[in-house]
């Protein structure tokens, strides 16, 4: 892989993987119309340790928060098992449904009718209220609704963010206890993703890894913290309605070019 390669890909990644555009469905449309072929476990493993860095750059302070306060102060504690609490359905949906999971990522038509439900979500977005809902009054059914939701986004064309927010707000969080529920509940889950790659990495090692591996882990970072930090400026401002039209836009035109026979 050459650097620039390797920079673009990472910077797909980066902005993928968090704004509501569906990181997953992007790689499919672009593995089946755009030609674009996988680029290997090793590069998948770098980027998504990059995309992990840019959550724990970004909420490094609310993870060192809730681990020194853990032991002497209840709403911490609250909020941390809330958290772990939030990872069961997704650990479980994605343990139990895996195999089926994968079969959707060879349908490039469902995933463009994925990336149009998650422009209905998207676009219905502002127009949810914020709830009183903080770290310390969420409940076990709305740690659960949440994984719920982001247990549902493995299949390709469903955003995580978009669905995860979406569900805290429905549930009552008010919009930082949202944003920080959704965000570093992905924690485990692209922690879990890295290792199963990992396990997957015995037989070749990283001899292979390359200047264009590195470059994208770089840059996957890097844009990862960016595209955190806009996703959460927007969502304050209520400006989501461009990314349903984006979805929209690419879901049909998915749609549209795998029904012509492209």
């Amino acid at each position: 892989m050459g650097n620039l390669e390797g920079i673009l890909l990472g910077i797909l990644q980066g902005f993928t993987e968090f704004l509501p555009v569906s990181s997953s469905g992007h790689l499919v449309i672009a593995q089946d119309l755009l030609g674009v072929k996988k680029q290997g476990i090793l590069f998948e493993v770098m980027v998504h340790f990059g995309t992990l860095l840019s959550v724990l750059w970004v909420f490094g302070s609310d993870i060192v928060r809730i681990a020194t306060r853990f032991t002497r102060e209840k709403q911490e504690r609250h909020f941390a098992f809330m958290l772990l609490l939030g990872i069961i359905p997704t650990g479980l949906m994605g343990f139990f449904f895996r195999d089926l999971f994968m079969r959707f990522y060879e349908s490039t038509l469902l995933t463009g009718l994925m990336l149009l439900i998650t422009g209905c979500i998207l676009y219905t977005l502002p127009y949810l209220k914020p709830g009183v809902k903080s770290e310390q009054t969420i409940s076990a059914t709305d740690a659960l609704m949440v994984s719920l939701a982001q247990g549902l986004a493995i299949i390709p064309g469903l955003s995580r963010s978009g669905l995860t927010i979406t569900a805290a707000l429905w549930r009552g969080m008010d919009r930082e206890t949202a944003v920080r529920f959704s965000f570093l509940v992905t924690i485990p889950v692209i922690l879990g993703a890295t290792l199963l790659e990992l396990s997957e990495l015995r037989a070749t090692g990283f001899a292979a890894l390359s200047g264009g591996i590195i470059y994208g882990t770089i840059t996957a970072f890097l844009t990862g913290i960016f595209a955190i930090k806009l996703f959460v400026k927007l969502l304050r401002a209520g400006r989501f309605k461009f990314f349903a039209y984006y979805c929209w836009f690419a879901g049909t035109a998915t749609i549209i070019f795998k029904l012509v026979g492209f």
